[in-house]
């Protein structure tokens, strides 16, 4: 009865022997009947063996071993390696066994087998590492490529192949170079496309470039993942320049790219911002009938928004079914670096809505998108969703927030965040100083600075910068200067262009205009904005003799540099030159150089205002005026006197007051305190230039007033206002 299950089992016909098992083809076995099965094979061997010889027993074996592979069944596998022990094949088996094992899955018990097993096939061998490697084990599987030599195994093509990957998985360098150097003593030439392959990949992920390019142009017969791997080195180490050189030889000889090619090359175009390239890659994915392919069309999408062009990474996004986590990720990204904040913020939702989970880089883009909106009631909803996916201890996110409120004006807040963290790296400290930086907390920046050496860290090229900017916000020269002393002394970093722009603005707005020009003599740069900073710090002083030996410098620079002539007509306006204004507007409209128009934006109950001066289109203005008329009648009894000499226009003293009254940050604060007149929340102001000294001093007396605090972002950093009082004690 047992042998006709066994039949039925394996559907064998009544003449059952070792031939008829060896020779036919495996079925597929119901689940309920494989206990059956194993039992009956037992009894079945019991019998079979007494007249089979052994490599006919053998062969019996195998086949019921491949039987089992068939239907996946580890359980299967072991009750016929338990019968085969017992009957003294076991160790013939091995190999087998070892194959069957991986085959369906299970690398420890394969790996109990190889352990077991005295002569091990270098199949076996070979087959054990790939699997590791295959399952993130990489650690394992060089341990196990140690052993071979030792063994008396000599490694082969498919063992280098697997094992080259295992080092450049674990980051191993030296170890990766023996291997490399092994494999050219075995005779295991790296002429061969397969072993070459992965050797350049190593190499490539090691950044040595040069080492993956050489072994390169040693193998015979170059495929496209040879090349491939070539051009993703290339590109991960910021040399796009030479993955696309490396592309351009690949289509010479003829290898047809594939998708993961194209992706690639793609990503350098957008890196590079090559357009042109850029267009014949799409050109060449639409021919080989890859653009619904999910990596070329993200990495599409991807290279239109890094070439500007959002409204074709948008049309190519339009085209997913079903985008991705990393789809969704690309697209906001892209929105957020082409200042395209809004719609972020509504693909974001789109994106929640769609029941995709955001990643740390998709919450620390949008974050960025809230920081430039200042929108704070969003940003902190996103916090939220942080805190929601568990992604608040992530150094990446943790940046992000603590950049956002310190560009909403909430140190405290920023602060908070930055004392949470269970990681402290130079990225977030570069964040916390440059958040007290923009708000005027250059004590807390400098402390922060001062202490990094206790952590371990060493600050780079950001944190200089940010601990400079710190001190030029709050006035705090002789310690500014310190800094760049030591920065300059250090010899672990390169002083760049805005090193010196911040020192130059720091000791121009300190007054010491000639030590300021005689630093930008002394290095020789040739830089239209350190020049355009100085020429700012001239203006505030007032020094018309050295603005136009400044301005004669800009302009063999920047001939045509809109920026230049406007703080040039603005010095000639403040000291009532009003002739040369005329010849510098003149000048300007000769050149079709425009003035960006002043402009302020207030966040009301979570939507977003926007103000110019002199502009009464909004839908309110009746009420804003009447607030505001208010507003500078009580300013008034205070002592605020209008400061006409921010008037930038030739108009009578009056008309120079009206001119005042209706700067776009006053409409903006006389906006907010009419909508939200009941209550004691903090205004907060976003503005696209300098704040004016006028209104400057006018927000200080409302903020005393109302009893409401008042916070000022503009193109340079926050004015805090309370009762009375402005965070940057009137130095701007």
């Amino acid at each position: 009865m047992q042998r006709c299950l066994l039949e039925r089992t394996v559907g064998f016909p009544e003449n059952l022997n070792w031939f008829t098992i060896q020779h036919a083809k495996p079925r597929s076995i119901p689940p309920s009947i494989v206990n059956s099965f194993t039992c009956a094979a037992k009894s079945f061997f019991a019998t079979a063996h007494n007249g089979a010889s052994f490599s006919e027993s053998l062969q019996l074996y195998s086949s019921l071993i491949q039987q089992c592979i068939g239907i996946k069944s580890i359980t299967c596998i072991t009750k016929i390696q338990s019968h085969a022990l017992k009957r003294g094949f076991h160790h013939s088996l091995g190999n087998k066994l070892i194959d069957a094992y991986l085959k369906c899955g299970s690398v420890v018990y394969a790996r109990k087998v190889f352990d077991e097993v005295p002569h091990r096939h270098i199949v076996a061998w070979n087959s054990m590492i790939a699997s590791y490697i295959r399952n993130g084990r990489s650690k394992e599987a060089i341990e196990i490529y140690q052993r071979m030599v030792p063994d008396g195994i000599l490694p082969d093509e498919f063992t280098f192949s697997s094992v080259f990957k295992a080092f450049s998985d674990l980051g191993l360098v030296h170890e990766g170079q023996r291997a490399h150097g092994q494999s050219v003593v075995l005779g295991v030439g790296v002429s061969n496309v397969f072993v070459g392959s992965t050797l350049v990949d190593m190499y490539a992920k090691f950044g040595k470039m040069r080492d993956a390019r050489l072994v390169s142009d040693q193998v015979v017969g170059k495929d496209v993942v040879l090349f491939t791997a070539l051009i993703v080195g290339y590109s991960h180490h910021g040399e796009d320049g030479e993955s696309l050189q490396v592309f351009r030889n690949m289509t010479k000889k003829g290898i047809e790219a594939n998708e993961y090619t194209l992706s690639s090359v793609l990503v350098c175009c957008g890196n590079l911002e090559d357009l042109t390239s850029g267009r014949l890659i799409h050109g060449l994915i639409v021919k080989a009938g890859l653009e619904s392919a999910v990596a070329s069309q993200t990495s599409l999408l991807t290279m239109y928004s890094r070439c500007g062009l959002v409204d074709d990474s948008l049309k190519v996004f339009r085209q997913f079914i079903n985008p991705n986590q990393v789809t969704w990720t690309s697209v906001i990204v892209g929105l957020v670096q082409n200042g395209r904040e809004e719609i972020a913020l509504l693909k974001f939702r789109q994106m929640l809505r769609s029941s995709i989970t955001p990643n740390s880089f998709t919450l620390s883009s949008i974050l960025r998108a809230c920081s430039s909106l200042a929108m704070l009631e969003q940003g902190k909803q996103i916090h939220a969703i942080v805190m929601k996916f568990g992604l608040d201890i992530d150094k990446y996110v943790g940046a992000a927030l603590i950049d956002f409120y310190g560009k909403c004006g909430s140190t405290e807040i920023a602060s908070s965040v930055f004392n949470g963290l269970l990681e402290v790296d130079v990225v977030s400290v570069n964040s916390m100083i440059y958040s007290y930086a923009q708000n005027g907390f250059g004590h807390e920046a400098l402390q922060l600075f001062n202490g990094m050496k206790d952590t371990g860290l060493e600050p780079n090229n950001v944190t200089w910068l940010g601990v400079l900017s710190a001190c030029n916000n709050a006035g705090l020269l002789e310690e500014g200067c310190h800094i760049f002393s030591s920065a300059r002394n250090s010899g672990n970093i390169e002083l760049t262009k805005d090193h010196y722009a911040c020192m130059v603005d720091l000791l121009g707005r300190a007054g010491r205009l000639k030590e300021a020009e005689m630093l930008i003599n002394q290095v020789n740069i040739s830089d239209v904005v350190i020049w355009r900073t100085l020429l700012s710090a001239c203006r505030i002083h007032g020094d018309v003799e050295m603005a136009k030996r400044v301005m004669n410098r800009v302009i063999d620079l920047a001939p045509e540099d809109g920026g230049t002539h406007v703080l040039l007509s603005n010095l000639y306006a403040s000291t009532g030159n009003w002739s040369k204004v005329i010849e510098m507007k003149s000048a300007m409209r000769e050149m079709r150089l425009k003035k960006n128009p002043a402009m302020s934006w207030v966040d009301v109950e979570r939507e977003i205002h926007t103000f110019m001066a002199g502009d009464w289109s909004h839908p309110n203005f009746r009420d804003i005026r009447e607030k505001l008329e208010e507003l500078i009648e009580k300013v008034k009894e205070l002592g605020y006197v209008p400061d006409t000499r921010f008037v930038l226009q030739d108009l009578d003293e009056e008309k120079k007051i009206r001119s005042l009254y209706y700067h776009s940050e006053k409409l903006a604060v006389a906006f907010a305190l009419w909508r939200s007149n009941y209550k004691n929340t903090t205004i907060r102001i976003l503005k696209n230039l300098r704040i004016c000294g006028d209104c400057h001093t006018w927000m200080k007396f409302v903020s005393k007033i109302v009893g409401r605090d008042i916070i000022a972002r503009d193109v340079k950093r926050f004015h805090h206002f309370r009762n009375g009082l402005c965070s940057c004690g009137d130095y701007w």
